[in-house]
């Protein structure tokens, strides 16, 4: 395990500093000038969108699933480890500074999952059973009709099933071991047991389709959602000295943080840039290439409105959820008298690097160790325990459903169970695994699916520019072409 750490370890860095970053940045910003600004235009439109009308009891479609269902079990697999233990992860290793990366890269995201989703509604099918069909493996063969777009879509579907199905939910599993054990005092050898209890739910879900998914997920997100940022703002007001602290940390360790985390002033950047963009994907998952697999089963009248609801996703993901993890945890253990910020500062006098403070603090427990500061130790265990256990399962579930879908693609239906069977045993090793291995060789199989999504979403830039003039709360002024924009914006079933 220690050797094969080490080989996916280096692997990552090469990928997420020289190519990650370009394509995620990149994207985002192809998308954001294409759709003109269509994450400010629409924001509002986005809003109404999904709260609107919202209802916790969506109902039973007659094939895919309502809007709202839709973008709740996108949600359900984008708020997961990435905002707890991802955003841990992110400030122990990348310093404050990586969560105003992790904004910038859920800015551009937001453009570039209404391209998903657009893209994602225009090529969606619907089969011989009168089930929905789509995701990217769809939209990649639209922008490369030939037998290298074949060959993408596989090279996606395979990577997908690998990332979402098993290695994604072993993160989560993981996250939820750690967590749960140290809440309730467990020895790491008994974290089996955890992993068991929750590959038996799973797997009951598991079976039961995209009927039993959405009704879970319609109902656990809006709960989840609300019952983390209440304990977080619980912890914001007790600290609410500090925050204008946390906030200038944000902004000043995004470009300088050099005397905090060690290294010169071009380390540290780096540090911050890539550990924003590796956990930025990972938390709101925008260009990733899973959360379409949701959004295509959506039932609505133009592709755009699935487009504007998939921006609030990411909106509610990185901005709201994750944002409140990093006021927690930067307010309790880096500001002021924050055991955190002392013992970086000491390391750093020392002559040291953060790598070497990293290592006492384990990115699973911080932020435990962060609402116990205003909650007492064995309250604040338990909160975030009871939290990530929501998070991360819904994240498994969602995973799971995406990975269903690209199953199927490549085997047929008769796959499905098999696939399940696997899948629930990945579940249950990921409590017992060592946890850099499991996100290493998660972070490793979610840049591989970037790499053909990105390719496909550029080529279909055209597509979605048209899609983005539609008429509607975020009308743009009157401009040729906007008769033919309509027009290109009704879904292309088959």
């Amino acid at each position: 395990m220690d050797v094969l750490l080490k080989i996916v370890q280096t692997v990552n860095s090469y990928l997420t500093d020289y190519v990650l970053i370009f394509l995620l940045i990149g994207a985002g910003l192809y998308f954001t000038i294409r759709t003109r600004f269509v994450q400010v235009r629409c924001f509002g439109e986005g809003m109404k969108q999904v709260f609107g009308g919202l209802s916790l009891k969506g109902g039973k479609q007659k094939s895919g699933l309502s809007s709202f269902q839709a973008l709740a079990t996108a949600i359900a697999a984008q708020v997961g480890t990435g905002n707890i233990v991802g955003a841990c992860g992110a400030i122990l290793i990348g310093g404050p500074g990586a969560i105003f990366w992790m904004w910038v890269i859920a800015f551009l995201g937001m453009a570039t999952i209404y391209a998903e989703a657009v893209l994602a509604q225009k090529t969606r099918v619907i089969d011989a059973d009168g089930n929905v069909q789509g995701g990217p493996v769809y939209y990649i063969k639209k922008a490369i009709p030939n037998g290298f777009g074949k060959f993408l879509s596989v090279f996606f579907s395979v990577a997908a099933i690998l990332a979402l199905g098993f290695m994604g939910s072993m993160v989560q599993s993981n996250s939820i071991a750690g967590t749960a054990g140290a809440a309730i005092g467990m020895s790491t050898g008994l974290y089996w047991i955890i992993g068991l209890l929750i590959a038996l739910i799973a797997g009951v879900i598991f079976l039961g389709g995209v009927d039993r998914l959405a009704a879970v997920t319609e109902k656990i997100v809006p709960l989840m959602a609300l019952l983390y940022i209440v304990g977080s703002l619980v912890v914001i007001f007790a600290r609410v000295a500090y925050i204008p602290e946390s906030f200038g940390m944000i902004f000043k360790y995004a470009f300088n943080g050099s005397a905090l985390i060690g290294g010169g002033i071009g380390y540290a950047l780096k540090s911050a840039i890539s550990q924003g963009a590796k956990r930025g994907l990972f938390s709101n998952e925008a260009g990733m290439g899973s959360t379409p697999h949701a959004h295509a089963q959506a039932n609505v009248k133009t592709p755009h409105e699935q487009g504007v609801s998939a921006m609030i996703g990411v909106f509610i993901d990185t901005f709201i959820v994750l944002t409140m993890t990093a006021l927690v945890v930067i307010s309790t253990l880096y500001a002021g008298d924050g055991v955190l910020g002392n013992a970086l500062s000491y390391n750093r006098a020392q002559g040291g690097l953060l790598s070497a403070v990293a290592e006492n603090f384990p990115k699973a427990n911080l932020a435990q160790m962060a609402f116990g500061k205003v909650f007492g130790e064995t309250f604040g265990n338990i909160f975030v325990a009871v939290c990530l256990f929501f998070f991360a399962f819904s994240t498994i579930l969602g995973w799971n459903f995406f990975g269903k879908i690209n199953v199927q693609y490549l085997f047929g239906k008769k796959a499905l169970p098999i696939y399940s069977i696997i899948a629930v045993g990945f579940v249950f090793l990921g409590s017992i695994f060592q946890d850099d291995l499991v996100w290493e060789l998660t972070d490793f199989f979610n840049y591989l699916m970037v790499l053909p999504n990105v390719i496909a979403l550029v080529a279909l830039g055209g597509m979605v520019a048209r899609s983005a003039k539609t008429r509607g709360a975020c009308d743009l002024p009157k401009i040729e072409g906007d008769a033919a924009a309509e027009a290109e914006n009704a879904p292309e079933e088959q």
